[in-house]
């Protein structure tokens, strides 16, 4: 689209929404040398998103800053208007409610020069559902990251039926520019890739809490010193290709195949009652024990540095 800058030219990123998501965004912009626009209606919401910011900060400085990497490029502006008057980049992150999603990407659409290009962080929304409202949807694109944004590489790009070719070409582009792993998809899918594969592992754990077959440290500790050790370097399919040893995938599926008729998963969600969600809750509390949010970051964050500089990715 004529005026729109290069993905390797942005200077100036808005971030709109500051939650965790919107927050850890901010941050991992500004770390890579940005300019930052934040905004955010909720009360309190610039002391939370500088409070994550400089939580953030202590990691994203082990892991390597840009030479231009400032917090004090961080700028809160309360009116969405100037907020997107002059950028190169908008990266949304409200809550995850479609009708909220539409109105505040039509907002953000009239108020943003046209060749802007607006990308959602939306965990689970098609862009067809959320661009209906805007006057130039074929700049909308979703840019799902994940938790926290600020050290997990990947970012999921797919335009909706109304977003440009250019729009995900150029997305994808200016991610990879910033440092970031992409996956561009050729079709939207609900919950994307990564989404829908965690979410298969997150309703068979709730399964087994609410059939009191495991506990919740016994279903974290099962990964993280099981195939979680394993997915990092090849992911779960090349994993299983070894797993059929000189034979490969072939003899996996020819020797395994049966055993997917066997009833081990349970992919339908059981009812979150009460009782389940105070299960989950209190063993999630119980695991924690006396290590607060802040510090369970802190320790997530150097586990993540961990893995990445002993894979040879950063």
């Amino acid at each position: 689209m004529t005026g729109r800058v290069g993905p390797d030219q942005v200077r100036t990123i808005t971030c709109v929404g500051t939650g965790v998501i919107g927050a850890g965004w901010g941050a991992y912009f500004l770390a890579r040398g940005f300019d930052v626009i934040a905004w955010d209606p909720a009360p309190g919401a610039e002391g939370r998103l500088r409070h994550l910011i400089d939580a953030a900060w202590p990691a994203l400085t082990d892991l390597g800053l840009a030479d231009s990497a400032d917090r004090a490029r961080l700028t809160f502006e309360p009116d969405l208007a100037r907020a997107c008057s002059e950028t190169d980049f908008i990266q949304e992150s409200a809550p995850e409610d479609l009708e909220l999603k539409q109105d505040l990407l039509a907002r953000i659409d009239a108020v943003t020069a046209p060749e802007v290009v607006i990308s959602s962080s939306t965990s689970g929304y098609p862009m067809s559902d959320m661009q209906t409202r805007c006057a130039h949807p074929e700049r909308t694109v979703v840019g799902h990251p994940f938790n926290p944004p600020y050290l997990i590489p990947l970012v999921e790009v797919v335009g909706g039926k109304l977003t440009s070719e250019d729009t995900a070409t150029w997305a994808s582009d200016f991610f990879r520019y910033a440092g970031k792993s992409v996956i561009t998809m050729q079709s939207e899918v609900p919950g994307f890739i990564a989404n829908r594969l965690q979410e298969a592992l997150w309703r068979e754990a709730l399964h087994m809490v609410n059939a009191g077959e495991a506990t919740v440290e016994q279903i974290d500790l099962s990964i993280t010193d099981g195939p979680g050790l394993r997915w990092p370097i090849q992911g779960p399919l090349l994993t299983f290709h070894l797993a059929g040893g000189q034979g490969g995938m072939a003899h996996m599926l020819d020797h395994f195949g049966p055993s997917l008729k066997s009833p081990w998963t349970r992919l339908e969600a059981p009812e979150l009652t009460a009782e389940l969600r105070d299960a989950v809750v209190d063993g999630c509390a119980e695991e924690a024990g006396d290590r607060s949010i802040d510090e369970l970051v802190a320790e997530r964050d150097a586990g993540v540095i961990a893995i990445l500089r002993a894979l040879g990715r950063v």
